[in-house]
């Protein structure tokens, strides 16, 4: 039995009135996925434990079966270990955004347009995170190039407890009320990032990305802090020998911290611009290389969704139907071996939100074996309806081995 998990990031969304009262995974024409879910056993399920911060972290990791309650220590330890960076005991790793402010007033006064810097490519960034680690680098605080405007700072004796803001729940805001407190013990993070946007406002980087019409990366933004995850291996837990193809660097973290083999695919951006025939191929690839589960992680829907894209939005789930989910179908039906296929949303990201919710999300299990009475179309509303709702997502695993 060989097992597909595909997750389109953040695809579940709301009825919206441009699109006629329909929701982008109503409106998005997926023919592969439709004829899949007249088959499949349909329903709703919670990734996001109540209490938690409804993060592509956690529900991830719910996703691949482990409880967040648990096994969660913030996405930025996950993304250090996917960077290859070796954490110490003593270490806590920080998400440390690129974003873009408006260059009017003082700091606090400064509004937060953009939390990817216009999708900042990862050579441009890479030059101001190696200026922010000259100028703010220190023997204990250590600045690391991620990818786009996802990077790391590995900061020795840190908190990892500290509660920051995410950046893209506040997006055209004033900053001032949302950064760290001093009065909390945030003075040195606050310091930081504001130090950083006298280094970065007219760095050449930025002055350039000014005159091709693009936002600059003007500050850093701190969040998400935590120590090095211990994840169990998902090979001795389940069995089989699993692969992870993502754009993003936390979700390959999750994958090699479980020991699962992990893919990087030329031109996987993490939007709407994607290499998706690349992440078809490299999944192909991993099945007949001898991986029985294969994680296909997609962004593209979320930053739609962060970014209030409607269109693109649709287009990504469309994309993701024809060019991912249809040719990987095509080959998994070619082997002759049996096969499930899992689709499923991490969690909501509405365009009107612009960031996550904690919301159930629509799932479907595709038997090639067996058929069950799923629905005509799949979506929100037509998995709500089947009356079948999982409140563990960390659970879901159980039903799609059993």
């Amino acid at each position: 039995m060989k097992y597909l998990v595909l997750i389109p990031d953040g695809m579940a969304d709301e009825k919206i009135e441009k699109l006629g009262g329909l929701t982008p995974m109503q409106k998005a024409s997926k023919p592969c996925m439709d004829a899949l879910a007249r088959r499949s056993i349909v329903g709703t399920v919670s990734n996001v434990p109540e209490g938690m911060v409804p993060e592509s972290d956690t529900a991830n990791m719910a996703v691949m079966s482990f409880d967040p309650k648990i096994y969660s220590k913030g996405r930025s330890p996950l993304e250090a270990m996917s960077m290859g960076l070796t954490m110490q005991p003593d270490e806590t790793a920080y998400r440390c955004n690129v974003v873009t402010l408006t260059d009017e007033g003082d700091y606090e006064d400064k509004i937060i347009l953009d939390h990817s810097a216009d999708e900042i490519t990862t050579a441009e960034a890479d030059e101001l995170i190696k200026t922010l680690e000259k100028e703010l680098g220190t023997e204990y605080r250590k600045f690391y190039t991620g990818i786009s405007y996802r990077h790391c700072i590995l900061w020795k004796n840190g908190n990892d407890t500290y509660n920051f803001m995410r950046p893209h729940d506040i997006l055209g805001k004033r900053i001032g009320e949302y950064l760290p407190r001093v009065e909390d013990g945030g003075a040195e993070f606050r310091d930081i990032m504001k130090r950083s946007f006298d280094i970065l406002n007219h760095h050449p980087i930025n002055e350039a990305r000014r005159a091709r019409g693009l936002k600059p990366a003007n500050s850093i933004w701190l969040w998400s802090p935590g120590k090095k995850p211990q994840l169990p291996s998902f090979k001795e837990k389940w069995g089989l020998n699993a692969a992870v193809i993502s754009a993003v660097d936390l979700i390959k973290g999750i994958g090699i911290c479980a020991g699962m083999k992990t893919y990087d695919v030329e031109g996987a951006t993490g939007n709407v611009k994607t290499n998706y025939k690349g992440k078809a191929d490299a999944a192909i690839d991993a099945f007949k290389s001898g991986s029985d589960y294969v994680y296909i992680h997609v962004e593209a829907p979320d930053e739609c969704g962060h970014r209030a894209e409607l269109e693109n939005k649709v287009l990504s789930i469309e994309l993701i139907d024809g060019k991912i989910l249809s040719p990987v179908y095509e080959y998994l039906k070619s082997t002759g071996e049996d096969f499930r296929i899992l689709i499923l949303p991490d969690h909501p990201t509405p365009v009107r939100l612009r960031t996550h919710t904690i919301d159930p999300v629509p799932f479907m299990i595709y038997d090639s074996a067996k058929t069950y009475g799923g629905v005509d179309s799949f979506s929100e509303q037509s998995a709500e309806k089947m009356n079948n709702y999982i409140p563990n997502g960390f659970t879901l695993m159980d039903l799609l081995v059993k």
